[in-house]
């Protein structure tokens, strides 16, 4: 670990249980609030879009389905490749419940799923501010790296990506919350990260609700309603936004022990706006 890393400011809050430490610096121009006892109210919201995985809708290029099946950018990412759906994998519903599955093929390479509410073709559901949620059962075991995150569909310059969580399975009892501002030619330009520590296994052995309300001046992240952490909105944050949830593996962790299959739980997706 570098000085620098030892350098960083981290501020350690303990409320109902939870442990919520946020990493402030770790980009240029970090400016963020710890964990309050904000519950959430969405009492002024009204829903806008919604699947509750009673059927699967997704396709390779979703000609009429929710949604997508691979990034509208383009490409793959972590260590298991994202694969266009079949009957059964790597996408089933079962009770109202989406199941995402990682599995090696015949050759032993590893496969697995995303969605994304947008196409390369700029179809489908994207939406300026407001709130969006999951209500996610997460895998186990080392190597998994699942993720509910938001993107903007602008990407001629400064781009926005904001990740709701990223959890990565040899630490159980924690997740990730970041926000991105991405440069086209120079990588990130700004962001500034949360780890938000919980019970041991609660995040793989329960399904818990992960959200974040994008505002104009501030982006405010929960879990279970309760406030977790709050960050100044970027200006890029000023555009719509659509949806992505997926399944990888790796995130530069060892996959050799990861289990093979292994599974993400998703009970529901929601996004709401101001009234």
């Amino acid at each position: 670990m570098t000085k620098r890393l030892l350098q960083l400011l981290i501020v350690v809050v303990v409320f109902c249980g939870c442990l919520s430490v946020t990493y402030q610096g770790l980009y240029k121009g970090a400016f963020t609030e710890a964990l309050s006892t904000d519950r959430l109210d969405l009492s002024k919201y009204v829903l806008t879009f919604s699947d509750e995985f009673d059927y699967l809708s997704v396709s390779a290029d979703r000609p009429g389905t929710r949604w997508t099946a691979h990034t509208p950018y383009g490409g793959d990412f972590g260590d298991a490749r994202f694969t266009d759906p079949t009957p059964t994998f790597p996408f089933t519903i079962e009770n109202g419940v989406l199941r995402i599955e990682a599995r090696k093929n015949a050759e032993g390479r590893w496969q697995s799923g995303l969605l994304s509410s947008r196409t390369p073709q700029g179809l489908g559901f994207a939406q300026k501010y407001g709130y969006f949620e999951i209500r996610a059962k997460l895998p186990g075991g080392p190597g998994v790296w699942p993720a509910f995150w938001l993107l903007g569909v602008d990407r001629s310059d400064r781009f926005p990506e904001i990740d709701v969580f990223e959890y990565y399975g040899h630490a159980s009892h924690q997740f990730h919350s970041v926000v991105h501002v991405w440069s086209k030619g120079g990588g990130v330009q700004e962001g500034r990260e949360q780890i938000t520590k919980v019970a041991p296994r609660l995040l793989a052995e329960e399904f818990n609700i992960f959200g974040v309300d994008v505002g104009a001046e501030w982006t405010t992240f929960y879990l279970n309603g309760m406030q977790v952490w709050r960050t100044k909105s970027e200006p890029e944050f000023s555009q719509p936004l659509y949806v992505l949830l997926n399944l990888a593996l790796g995130s530069g962790w060892p996959i050799d022990k990861t289990p093979n299959p292994s599974f993400m739980y998703v009970d529901y997706v929601r996004v709401y706006a101001l009234r």
